[in-house]
């Protein structure tokens, strides 16, 4: 028997690339028009603001290193850094009051440690607490991914820092390159691959605009079924973004409404453990640790793998617990009834979209509840101590594993 090929073994062969029909279309409008109802798009005013913010941040961002340049007594003149955004926003798919991911890069003799964090004048951090504009400054330098989370004229951002091997940056830099990784340590990996993986998801979906409709639709579906928290072993944004992606890979010409309908049907009989790629991975032996399945493994032991995209490769959903897994496998069973439901019954009627977008039950579907209550003398200190505390609900869950069937968590 001839061995599989790397497209069969990762399931990247379409499985239909029919063009979608009218009906299609129409549904794909329907859909389109029931988000926008349903409050899930920003205004004008708000698309304008945030821009306009991206823009002033930017400036304070090359006020920032010049000043950290003169500091090193090196030459102003060529100093730069760049601020790109990705996550939800960078996808298009972020909503009203939705947080921004932004991304700054700057040259090897701008450190996190000493130059980004700190209340040093010379500092990101209080250059940041010295404008009128910026409030809510949250700095978490011992996270997974070290940022600053600010608010400027009332738009949430997080701000994430990376520093290259380079003494300057060039006017066009593009981090899709995998040699902006060398000399790199694992945090500004990590930093770097925010917009590494959503600029390559979108470079792997056949059509932007039907995967944005398609994703924008499943995240509002996970928010009201309250599976969308990646911190408690759900579904986060990158997670989805990745798992939409590959059902447009698989249905490279479908309209949204049908990309939505396959996701469910597709998800409910999906072989977990069983990962889900969008491209064969890459290995370009720079010695970064990369998702690694086999026997005896860390990744081994994960329930529900979804693999970035960009190198260097990883688990996206390595928080599932058994637990989860299993609330979320019933949630994509219900819902691919319902898609099922639609699939049987078309024939010119418009698809009745709330049958799918409804709200969880939650208080009447569980009888027994555990409720944690964070308090703290401070709002400042409230924010750090339930950012700390909602990080080890997963550990309480898997605890409370070994002794109870544990159905849902939030």
């Amino acid at each position: 028997m001839a061995a599989a090929s790397l497209e069969d073994v990762y399931l990247l062969r379409p499985l239909n690339d029919a063009p979608p029909t009218a009906e299609d279309k129409r549904h794909s409008k329907e859909l389109e028009e029931f988000l926008r109802a349903s409050g899930l798009y920003e205004s004008l005013d708000e698309a304008i603001l945030r821009e306009e913010v991206l823009g002033l941040f930017y400036q304070l961002v090359q006020i920032w290193v010049k000043g950290v340049c003169r500091r090193r007594n090196l030459n102003v003149e060529d100093a730069r850094a760049h601020v790109y955004t990705f996550g939800s926003y960078r996808l298009g798919v972020h909503g009203p009051g939705s947080d921004m991911d932004t991304l700054v890069v700057g040259p090897r003799y701008v450190l996190r440690e000493m130059d980004f964090f700190g209340n040093e004048k010379h500092c990101l951090q209080y250059l940041l607490s010295q404008t009128p504009d910026i409030t809510d400054i949250q700095p978490v330098p011992d996270a997974f991914v070290p940022m600053i989370g600010i608010k400027y004229k009332g738009v949430q951002i997080d701000v994430l820092y990376a520093s290259l091997a380079m003494v300057t940056l060039p006017e066009q830099l593009d981090l899709s390159n995998h040699a902006v990784l060398r000399g790199c340590d694992e945090a500004t990996v990590r930093s770097l691959n925010g917009c590494r993986v959503t600029d390559t998801i979108l470079r792997l979906v056949p059509n932007q605009d039907v995967f944005r409709l398609a994703l924008r639709a499943v995240k509002h579906w996970a928010s009201l079924r309250g599976i969308s928290s990646n911190v408690t072993g759900y579904l986060g944004g990158v997670n989805l973004a990745i798992m939409v992606a590959k059902i447009c890979q698989l249905y490279p010409r479908a309209e949204a409404s049908t990309v939505l309908l396959k996701f469910f049907i597709l998800l409910k009989a999906w072989p977990w453990p069983r990962a889900i790629h969008l491209r064969v991975p890459e290995d370009h032996s720079m010695g970064l640790p990369v998702w690694d399945p086999r026997p005896g493994t860390r990744d081994s032991l994960a329930l529900m793998p979804v693999i970035t995209p960009a190198y260097p490769a990883m688990n996206s959903l390595y928080n599932v617990q058994r637990s989860t897994l299993e609330v979320m496998t019933a949630e994509f069973a219900a819902a691919a009834e319902v898609c099922t439901s639609f699939l049987r019954c078309r024939g010119g009627q418009p698809l009745d979209w709330d049958r799918l977008f409804m709200p969880v039950p939650f208080f009447t579907q569980h009888t027994f509840y555990i409720q944690i209550e964070v308090s703290a003398d401070s709002e400042q200190d409230l924010v750090l101590w339930d950012g700390w505390v909602s990080s080890r609900i997963r550990r309480l869950v898997r605890n409370l594993e070994d002794h109870v069937r544990v159905r849902w968590v939030s």
